[in-house]
């Protein structure tokens, strides 16, 4: 009887034995141990971001352009990642452009004077501010805060330059380059890193608005500031982006004479104000929050806005408070009054 009780035993331990030889042979082969079964297999590429680059840690620069009607046409804008425009005294409107420290633009411009609203924005991107003049607000808040700026009053005959041969008024000459900056930079000494980063969420992946809550069909844009500016777009859909005029004109570029387009349009309303008791002087009040419509790819969806000080970042949202991601594109913010209209069909 133990004879027969010992064989059972060593029969079960070699049963065992093999049981866990295989479960091991089974592991090996889960983990493609193999090193001839891995040959070939690739980790599947990230893709990046060509508008700007994520990793880098420069800080942007802010260029002033000029948006006066004689000041047509303009030059370098298709090569910003970002522009504003925001409306001035008079129903007029001037545009702020965003580039990373890397561009190459032989001419941007014309240059034009800032406006302290435009401060709030040259902050959220803790941009270096390229301009020429100034009000006297604007003067009071670049000294106060501190903002490494580039002044034309100050730096017209070395980093700046006028061309003679428009038929425009002087203060609608006034250009500069990448290179003449970059040089401005450097002999200024101003910081050039930052660890804001980027103010848009972009994703190098297509964003389709078609399927987002309250999504429409976005083909043509206007947005009103005045009786003296509309800016408008017309969706290309071949090309996936939005060509710009202004009352009614192609916008076009001085040199290339190609208009410009861009991929995404955020755009809001804000009420403009009379700064203190100055009529002439716009304040903007942009601090709080509120809804607006982001469009790109034939589509636009309503989102929330928010800014918490003149140096925070702008935040938008979707609907359900989550941040908007952002097509891989050039994108032009556009923040009109109350007073004016946004028309999309």
């Amino acid at each position: 009887m133990k004879k027969k009780n010992l064989i059972i035993i060593v029969f079960a331990i070699i049963i065992i034995a093999l049981g866990g030889l295989g479960a091991s042979f089974l592991l090996k082969d889960d983990k493609n141990d193999n090193p001839k079964e891995n040959e070939g297999i690739k980790e599947p590429e990230k893709k990046s971001v060509k508008i700007v680059d994520l990793e880098s840690n420069k800080r942007p620069i802010a260029i002033m352009i000029n948006t006066h009607n004689e000041a047509l046409p303009q030059s370098g804008l298709q090569d910003a990642y970002m522009i504003y425009e925001l409306m001035v005294e008079g129903g007029i409107t001037r545009m702020m452009a965003l580039y990373t420290q890397d561009f190459n633009v032989e001419k941007i411009g014309s240059i034009r004077s800032s406006r302290h609203n435009y401060l709030d924005y040259a902050m959220e991107n803790d941009a270096i501010y390229v301009h020429w003049g100034g009000s006297y607000v604007a003067y009071d808040d670049l000294d106060s805060l501190k903002l490494d700026h580039i002044d034309g009053m100050v730096y017209g005959s070395k980093y700046f330059k006028t061309d003679s041969t428009l038929k425009r008024s002087l203060e609608h000459t006034r250009f500069s380059s990448s290179e003449l900056i970059k040089q401005a930079i450097e002999k200024l000494k101003f910081r050039t890193t930052t660890d804001k980063g980027y103010l848009l969420n972009y994703t190098a992946d297509p964003v389709d608005l078609s399927t987002k809550e309250g999504a429409v069909a976005a083909n043509k844009v206007d947005i009103k500031y005045s009786n003296y500016r509309t800016s408008s777009y017309e969706y290309n859909s071949e090309e996936g982006v939005y060509y710009r005029s202004m009352n009614g004109k192609k916008h076009v570029d001085l040199v290339t004479n190609e208009q410009y387009h861009f991929k995404n349009i955020i755009a809001y309303s804000v009420k403009y104000d009379a700064y203190g008791t100055d009529p002439k002087l716009k304040d903007l009040q942009n601090i709080g929050s509120g809804e607006g419509v982001y469009i790109t790819n034939g589509y636009s969806i309503p989102i929330k806005w928010s800014k918490a000080s003149r140096s925070a970042k702008t935040i938008y949202t979707y609907m359900d408070g989550t941040e908007i991601d952002v097509s891989d594109g050039n994108t032009f913010i556009q923040i009109y009054p109350t007073s004016g209209s946004l028309t999309i069909g």
